[in-house]
């Protein structure tokens, strides 16, 4: 049964239809991942779907009863707002009176004596009326997400970073408990840990999704399936990312086909219609009627969108050397960033550097690049070295600059690759109509301003490529195309990225945070590095479990002393308990394995809900099997 629907909704953007007569419906269990290029429309949709806009034709239905909640590209927050109150505020009234009650439980302690006893009332009448909303639930939840999201609940969020902002956006989201989630673009500022954290627990909720994403890897794991908006129409692929390319490419090559045959058939008939005066005295009315119909459909006809045409000039070569680093040390505000690194960049490398938000990967590039000197350590730098810095937050573009300004002040031309072009020219390669070419720059999308960012990059030689986050806003046909363009680059390529299949394809090595100051050098990409670390932690878990294994001479003593504290029923519940919660650990496995197949859900819509309410079931049962076993051993430990 569908939780809502899109019944032939139409949108425009002045004359562009963004949504022609389109039908949409998600089912309960269903997480369907919106893709397609930037600009066609996604955002609009789901603002729709959440009835912040509305459409200007068509319907959208909803389940009675329905709640969803929408989380925006670019969060918006209460100024002044601490975390917990952002993390509540979309839960209306009740919102309030949380809020005071967090706010006023957690000054308690430091009040003078004076003021403790007005406080105390003023708490107990919260109270009352957090149990007349019955809103403790919610009150529970908001802490749990809080702590899973590692925030400070009562830090101020104007404060706050991209990333963090992200996570209160998600926490509130979450919060609120919708029937529908809708997400644009979550994986935004979120580091890798983050976002592996967040599709795990997307993946347990028992929730409906509807999300946008540019992170394919993200995309291929959560989504059930995929539905693609193009030229104002919305296409739906069961399935994983994968065999939507396949269908895709599929589809346009019979689409192509078709319309190869419908401008043959045009062209033989306008040849007809303008043969002499004898030819027309016979011509058949019904021709002239499909002559008229097959001018309407070319007219009506909208051509996919250009791909973006990126080249990029590596100007002379630089030395062999781009850097090198012998035991580095970087201290900010006395807190060790990175803390005696050795490494080596040749030309030519392609380098990933990969870690948390605020390990110190800007830091690590600026020492690399020169920017800034080690509190200790060497660094030796190569010569001839021509830098083009890609700047995750823009700072490079003036926002009241037209956009042929941005990339060739003063001049009509650019030169990229030896070869001279005319500026308007070079911004069609990148999809800026001359129109659009002449707009400032305040006025782009942030995939249109990340779009410019590189043509701005690419239109100067370079033999060393910056790129911090490029790939934020950018569509996935775009990130392809950089991908490619990247791979075939001659130059050093340092790039700082959490987007893991993007770093998969283009690096052939990574330097990875490791925490406390602590760097390391891996050759291959984030997956090889990511199996490294997994391998490291089973080795480690391994050895631990080793180390507090009893010795050969102490089991049966031990046993005996157990024995001897425990009732029989308590024995054997006690020798029970390790294989049924390894049988439960192993059932949550599979069922985790089943729920990232998507073909479950083309036989039986029903299973991710089934599924997700029998992980939640098993969560519940191994916390009872724990406490259990605490308890028995807590009280062999007494006895």
């Amino acid at each position: 049964m569908p939780l809502l629907s899109v019944n032939a909704g139409c949108l425009a953007y002045g004359d562009v239809p963004l949504l022609d007569h389109v039908d949409f419906q998600i089912d309960a269990g269903e997480r369907v991942a919106l893709i397609g290029r930037n600009g066609t429309g996604k955002s609009s949709l789901l603002a729709a779907i959440a009835g912040l806009r509305a459409l200007d034709d068509g319907q959208i239905w909803k389940a009675p009863d329905l709640r969803i909640t929408y989380v925006a590209q670019e969060p918006e927050f209460e100024p002044g707002a601490t975390v917990f109150e952002a993390v509540v505020g979309g839960l209306g009234e009740q919102s309030r009176v949380l809020a005071q009650y967090h706010d006023l439980s957690h000054r308690l302690g430091d009040m003078p004596e004076a003021e403790r006893a007005g406080a105390l009332d003023e708490l107990a009448h919260l109270q009352h009326e957090l149990e007349v909303s019955d809103a403790w639930q919610q009150n529970a939840l908001a802490e749990r997400v809080i702590a899973e999201f590692h925030l400070n609940p009562d830090a101020i969020v104007d404060d706050l970073s991209g990333g963090q902002k992200k996570r209160v956006a998600l926490a509130r989201g979450l919060v609120c408990e919708p029937d529908v989630l809708l997400l644009d673009e979550p994986t935004n500022h979120l580091d890798i840990a983050a976002i592996d954290w967040l599709e795990n627990l997307l993946l347990v909720r028992n929730v409906a999704l509807l999300f946008i994403t540019h992170d394919r890897r993200f995309l291929d794991r959560l989504a059930t399936r995929i539905v693609e908006l193009d030229r104002g129409l919305l296409t739906s692929y069961p399935g994983s990312f994968a065999k939507y390319q396949e269908r895709k490419a599929q589809r346009l090559h019979e689409e192509s086909l078709e319309q190869a045959r419908a401008d043959k058939l045009l062209a033989q008939e306008e040849i007809w219609i303008r043969k002499g005066v004898e030819a027309r005295r016979t011509r058949a009315v019904f021709r002239v009627q499909r002559l008229d119909q097959l001018r309407a459909e070319r007219a009506a006809r909208r051509n996919q969108q250009g791909q973006v045409a990126m080249r990029v000039d590596s100007g002379d070569s630089s030395g062999a050397l781009v850097a090198d680093l012998i035991n580095v040390s970087k201290s900010y505000e006395g807190r060790k960033i990175i803390d005696n690194f050795s490494g080596r960049i040749m030309r030519g490398d392609r380098v990933g550097l990969i870690g948390p938000n605020g390990a110190g990967k800007t830091t690590m590039l600026r020492l690399i690049l020169g920017e800034i000197e080690p509190d200790s350590g060497t660094v030796k730098r190569g010569t001839k070295q021509q830098v083009a810095y890609f700047d995750q937050f823009r700072t490079a573009l003036d926002p009241e600059a037209p956009l042929h300004e941005v990339i060739s002040p003063g001049s009509d031309y650019v030169e990229v690759a030896g070869k001279r072009t005319h500026v308007m020219t070079y911004l069609g390669d990148f999809l800026f109509s001359p129109q659009r070419a002449r707009s400032p720059v305040k006025s782009l999308s942030g995939g249109e301003r990340n779009r410019l960012l590189l043509a701005r990059l690419f239109a100067r030689p370079a033999n060393i490529l910056v790129l911090d986050e490029p790939t934020n806003d950018l569509d996935i046909d775009t990130l392809e195309l950089l991908e490619s363009l990247l791979q075939d680059y001659q130059g050093t390529l340092l790039l700082v990225s959490h987007d893991r299949s993007f770093l998969d394809n283009v690096v052939t090595q990574v330097i990875a945070a490791e925490g406390d100051g602590q760097w390391r050098e891996f050759v291959g990409g984030y997956s090889d590095w990511a199996a490294w670390h997994l391998a490291q932690n089973k080795a480690a878990e391994k050895s631990a479990t080793v180390k507090a294994a009893p010795k050969a001479n102490e089991p049966a003593a031990a046993s005996g002393s157990r024995a001897a504290k425990l009732s029989y029923k308590e024995q054997q519940a006690l020798n029970a308990l390790p294989g049924q919660i390894e049988a439960l650990e192993t059932e949550q496995t599979v069922l985790l394995e089943k729920m990232n197949d998507p073909t479950i859900y083309a036989t039986d819509p029903g299973a991710g809900q089934a599924i997700a309410s029998r992980l939640a079931a098993i969560d519940e049962e191994l916390l009872v099997l724990l406490e259990q076993w605490e308890a028995l051993e807590a009280k062999t430990a007494k006895a």
